[in-house]
Formats: structure tokens, C-alpha cells, sequence
């Protein structure tokens, strides 16, 4: 089941994070929370996850490890070698997949949660390998036609809006997580 947050709604981000503490793994499950944004910041649109890493890089995220930033993206090229060092280097690990993605004019501006992976490069018919046991997707643009072109004018200020929710309504969620982690008596609100 998938959720679907409007970045231009109050709550936007205690919206996503809500949405978010819903696919996370049981508390009891020792797993490292690992969280992988991907995207180039050679596009605007596809930029999103790297702004996401960028965010998150400056601020406590409980011991979650955050993977692709504006410094050191993600992407393509280097995707397949970032998932080899992640399955050696993080045992237990449960990833969080960020990406954009192209949708539906209606849907432009709306982030969307769901279980299981996603597929990177799929609007511009990338074979890239899946990956995350949930993921974020931002919908920056539409798709249908020229899709590397629509990427490449997607406007920054809601690249940006969409990056800046997504990484607090994380950050709310890990800090709630983490919380009920270290203090069993608490209990998440979902």
C-alpha cells in the first residue's frame, strides 16, 4: 500500500512521517536504518535525492547512515558499486530508497511511501538495479514524453520544498522510532 503526501498541505512533513513509521520494521529488529538517496545534482529534477542526503548530512539522524549527498551522489554510473559497499559494510540494515520520479500532471508535488523497492532510472528506461526495503519518491514532473528534457526543467523551488519535507518528516520519523527503541514503555503513534 502506498502513501501519497501534498508538499503544499498543512503537515506536510508529520504527514510523511506518520506515513513512514508505517513500513519501518518491527522496533524489536535490531536493524541499521540505512538511507540511500539517489539522483544527480547534474539535473535539476533529479536532484532531489542528493538535496534529501544533503539535508539530512547536517542534522542527527539516530544512527541512521545516510548515503548520497550533493558532495557524493548516487547515481547511474556508480549505483551497483554503492549497493556491493552497503550489503558489505551494513549487516543487518534495512534501506530507505529516495528518489524522484515522473508521474501524472495531478500528481506532480505529492510525495508517495510505500514497502519494498523501487526502481531507479525507470522513467528514462535505465536498467538499474532495485533497491530498499521501502522507499520516497518525489513526483517533480510529468512523464509520457521527452523525459530526460521534463528532468532537466523541473523547477528547483519544488525540487527544493519537496527535499526539505521529506527530510524533516524523516527525521521526525527516526526520532520517534529511535526513541521507542530506547524507552519500550513509549509508544509510536502511527
Amino acid at each position: 500500500m502506498k502513501n501519497y503526501i501534498d508538499i503544499n498541505k498543512n503537515g506536510a512533513a508529520w504527514n510523511l512521517s506518520r506515513a513512514i513509521l508505517k513500513h519501518f520494521p518491527p522496533v524489536t529488529e535490531r536493524s541499521t536504518i540505512t538511507i540511500l538517496c539517489i539522483g544527480s545534482d547534474r539535473s535539476t529534477g533529479d536532484s532531489l535525492g542528493p538535496l534529501v542526503g544533503y539535508r539530512l548530512s547536517k542534522i542527527n539522524t539516530f544512527g541512521a547512515c545516510v548515503i548520497g549527498t550533493l558532495e557524493h551522489p548516487v547515481h547511474a554510473g556508480n549505483l551497483a558499486d554503492i549497493l556491493k559497499i552497503i550489503e558489505k559494510e551494513i549487516p543487518n540494515r534495512y534501506v530507505i530508497a529516495i528518489d524522484a520520479c515522473l508521474g501524472i500532471p495531478g500528481h506532480i508535488g505529492q510525495i508517495s511511501v510505500g514497502s519494498g523497492p523501487l526502481k531507479p532510472g525507470a522513467g528514462l528506461k535505465k536498467d538499474l538495479p532495485a533497491v530498499g526495503n521501502m522507499h520516497i519518491t518525489g513526483i517533480v514532473n510529468y512523464c509520457g514524453w521527452m523525459e530526460f528534457m521534463v528532468l532537466q526543467n523541473t523547477r528547483l523551488g519544488l525540487v527544493m520544498k519537496m527535499a526539505e519535507t521529506i527530510a524533516d518528516g524523516l527525521n521526525h520519523a527516526l526520532w520517534k522510532y529511535n526513541r521507542y527503541k530506547t524507552e519500550p514503555q513509549n509508544r509510536y503513534i502511527q
